[in-house]
């Protein structure tokens, strides 16, 4: 198939989903400044792609996909609109710019890694607004070593080269989330509820206020009561130095991991247990979400539960707590970030 054809094929795909033709939409605002956005030559992206830690196994696909999209002029706009409204910031505040979608199913092995591609495009203008902000080398590295590690979970789920949520990583590469240690940070801002409940524990902190929003990558090993201390002390003095603007008073987490029933299932020196008890409940959500513990826990939610492994006390709190009619809800807690 040649690249215009495949060019053609893509773009047709996009304009008949819905959602991806909003996005295609969105890159036309003419507010969106044009950023020149390319991909590294063939000779230097197999480096790239090994410091983003990208799984070996993927990185040849890459490196044909790449090439599609240097012969396809469309493409290669394509690529430069994406990055562009990527990293488009009106206000400069957290969440903005027009993101990237989920393409669709049957734009092939092209949709699920042109994000990947986008991100490898955007990661010059990443570095250097670290580099403005002064983020220290080995925390640029380790934070944009994230977009390998999630290509490592669509590895691990489905066996093919992709990435699973390419709206994940536009935090890292737009410079609003961070890895300090076992933990990631995230700049944000206190929604309704969340910053109702701070407020109302006297805090000087209310809903759109600054916040630090806590997340806990897979592949690090266990998150012990240690490194996530230290991970804690090194965001407090992280966000100080390099956005001294932003007054961070409050971290807040939104995860399966803060559903207080797992308090039934695990004992209270548990890892799990012991986070949770850093946080203050805001609130818990009133819909279930038991899919999520299942994809974290088990890397996916194709396999039959009845199938699933129960070796660790986390996995057969999970499963037992669903084979018993149960329903696992995300959690929403907040802890004080200035002592």
């Amino acid at each position: 198939m040649t690249a215009a054809t495949t060019a053609v094929m893509l773009l047709d795909a996009l304009k008949a989903d819905e959602t991806c033709a909003t996005w295609l939409e969105s890159l036309e605002n003419p507010d969106i400044p044009w950023l020149e956005a390319g991909l590294p030559e063939p000779d230097q992206l197999p480096g790239v792609l090994v410091d983003l830690a990208v799984p070996h196994e993927d990185i040849a696909q890459l490196l044909s996909l790449a090439e599609q999209v240097r012969r396809s002029p469309e493409l290669s706009e394509l690529l430069g609109r994406a990055v562009s409204g990527l990293l488009w910031r009106p206000t400069g505040a957290p969440g903005e710019g027009t993101g990237l979608p989920v393409l669709p199913a049957g734009t092939g092995v092209l949709g699920r890694c042109f994000a990947v591609l986008v991100f490898v495009a955007a990661l010059p203008y990443a570095y250097r607004f670290h580099e403005e902000r002064g983020v220290p080398a080995d925390v640029s590295r380790r934070t944009f070593a994230d977009l390998g590690r999630n290509m490592a979970v669509h590895r691990r789920r489905f066996g093919t080269t992709g990435l699973l949520v390419p709206w994940w990583p536009t935090r890292h590469f737009r410079g609003e989330l961070y890895q300090l240690g076992r933990l990631q940070f995230e700049r944000a801002r206190l929604g309704r509820r969340t910053g109702e409940a701070v407020a109302g524990e006297g805090l000087a902190a209310g809903p759109g206020d600054p916040c630090l929003s806590v997340h806990i990558p897979d592949f690090l090993g266990p998150m012990t009561p240690g490194l996530c201390d230290d991970a804690i002390a090194r965001a407090r003095t992280f966000f100080a130095r390099h956005f001294p603007e932003e007054e961070i008073r409050v971290a807040v987490c939104h995860s399966w991991l803060l559903d207080r029933q797992l308090r039934r299932y695990l004992p209270p020196d548990s890892n799990i247990i012991r986070f949770q008890d850093r946080f203050r409940t805001a609130y818990a959500s009133d819909e279930p979400e038991d899919d999520t513990p299942v994809a974290f826990v088990f890397g996916g939610t194709e396999t039959p539960r009845d199938r699933l492994p129960r070796r660790t006390s986390v996995q057969r709190a999970v499963l037992g707590h669903l084979d018993a009619g149960g329903h696992w809800y995300a959690g929403h807690g907040w802890f004080p970030m200035q002592d």
